[in-house]
């Protein structure tokens, strides 16, 4: 990548923010990384990150870019402590109430604590050159003298007795999360509003980190997901520390979990296969249960503005931000900061806010109608449900239980689900004959027996990842 410009600022230094820091670098003399919070203690959560007590997991193609992006950063994990899975064995899946065949895979997933994650990030983004910190700063506003162009952004430092600085930026990124202001700036300049799309979930969720017995659980990630008539979730991940980070999940109408120990564990055993509850409810706890509410899937569409300014630039839940029960939030900031750099790449600086929003959005396409399908397949969750995507939950609930006879499906199904494929992939000849064989009940028809080495004899999962927030 050539150089583009002198100076980027990025406004956050969450995962988001980290990942479009490391590819701005390669393009700009100087990169400002502008944080409100203070560095947190290595393994501590980062006030401004209320997910990061819960359980996490990179989807696959995550963690293929996050691997592309920093060359040897799955290795510097495991040194720390992250717990190497083979997910072929050692994770049980479940989606809709069906337990999915095991998998043959031959890739590994890395499993850490979202702290010990992001703070491996952040060193390598500290370590680059060119890039420098401003933690306890507040962003305040663009500096826009012309409003067709961007040129800095107004910080205020969080002590007593601060003034407005100026940072002058050829870019600015906002990656500041579901808070971001962009939208408000924007209009302050004059431009029309942004459209936006708002699905209302309610999510509540409650986490712990437990510490389980000596060999109480051969498995390292138990997921279970959602599904109509039962609007509840729960992944139980082993990461660094001999630990097990367990979070449960649910709608907030008459579904949201308690924060008591007891309650929280009754909860637990409404979705835990019995051997995994056995197993929760004899671990020793290691900390508070945490707790936190998700209100809804959220998409600014910038990219349907008939005018932006030159020099910002949108990524992470600023941009779009999905229930955190889908998995989705890393992974499409890794996506999102993969779509910059080849913008870079094209043509640098040259139209690039326009190509950016573009590109952006096709990423964000395929994941945002799989998170708002998953929602909308729940009654309890408003929205309109029209014809398309009731066809598509329909089908999707099909092949879901095929995949729990037919470990070939199955495999199909958790490449969609972790970004590796399309969810074209789901309409071959072949998944399209499993799933036309399946009862409405969400049995097999009479006459199908499971091949061998499905999960006739085993229980879940789905994999999980909470949300990049900022």
């Amino acid at each position: 990548m050539g150089r583009v410009g002198e100076r980027a600022v990025v406004l956050g230094a969450g995962m988001a923010g980290l990942l479009a820091a490391r590819v701005l670098a390669g393009a700009y003399d100087q990169v400002t990384i502008v944080e409100r919070d203070e560095p947190p203690e290595p393994g501590r959560p980062r006030k401004g990150v209320p997910q990061g007590r819960h359980a996490h997991m990179l989807m696959p193609r995550g963690q293929e870019v996050l691997q592309e992006l920093f060359p040897g950063l799955e290795d510097e994990l495991v040194d720390a402590g992250a717990v190497v899975a083979d997910p072929s064995t050692e994770h049980r899946f479940n989606l809709g109430g069906h337990a999915l065949c095991r998998v043959p895979r031959s890739d590994r997933a890395v499993q850490a604590s979202r702290p010990l994650l992001e703070g491996a990030v952040r060193e390598r983004v500290r370590a680059l050159d060119g890039v420098v910190f401003a933690h306890g700063c507040d962003a305040v506003g663009l500096v826009a003298p012309d409003p067709r162009r961007v040129t800095g952004v107004r910080i205020m430092r969080r002590v007593p007795g601060s003034a407005e600085e100026e940072l002058p930026a050829d870019l600015v990124v906002d990656a500041t999360g579901r808070a971001a202001r962009t939208r408000l700036w924007l209009e302050s300049l004059g431009y029309d509003p942004a459209p936006r799309e708002e699905i209302e979930v309610g999510v509540a969720y409650a986490s712990r980190p437990v510490r389980l017995p000596l060999g109480a659980l051969p498995d390292k990630a138990v997921v279970v997901g959602p599904g109509p008539g039962r609007p509840r979730g729960m992944a139980l991940i082993a990461v660094e520390g001999d630990r097990h980070l367990l979070t449960v999940a649910g709608l907030d109408r008459g579904h949201r979990p308690p924060a008591d120990p007891e309650g929280f564990l009754a909860y637990m055993e409404t979705l835990a296969p019995p051997d995994v509850a056995r197993a929760v409810r004899a671990a020793e706890p290691l900390g508070e249960i945490s707790a936190h509410r998700y209100p809804s899937d959220l998409r600014h569409r910038y990219e349907r503005l008939r005018r932006f300014p030159a020099g910002l630039l949108v990524t992470g839940d600023a941009l779009c931000s999905f229930n955190p029960i889908y998995a989705q939030g890393m992974t499409v900031a890794c996506l999102e900061a993969r779509v910059l750099a080849r913008c870079l790449d094209a043509a640098g600086a040259r139209d690039l806010t326009r190509r950016y929003f573009r590109a952006v959005a096709k990423a964000l396409d395929v994941p945002w109608r799989m998170a708002v399908a998953a929602d909308l397949s729940m009654p309890e969750v408003p929205g309109r449900r029209g014809p398309a995507i009731r066809l598509l939950n329909a089908y999707v609930g099909r092949v879901q239980a095929a995949a729990s006879r037919d470990p070939e499906i199955a495999g199909r199904l958790v490449r969609v689900i972790g970004l590796l494929d399309p969810p074209a992939a789901l309409m071959r000849p072949s998944v399209l004959a499993a799933a036309c064989a399946v009862r409405r009940r969400g049995e097999a028809s009479p006459g199908t027996t499971p091949r061998p080495g499905t999960a006739s004899d085993h229980h879940f999962t789905v994999g999980t990842e909470q949300g990049a927030q900022r």
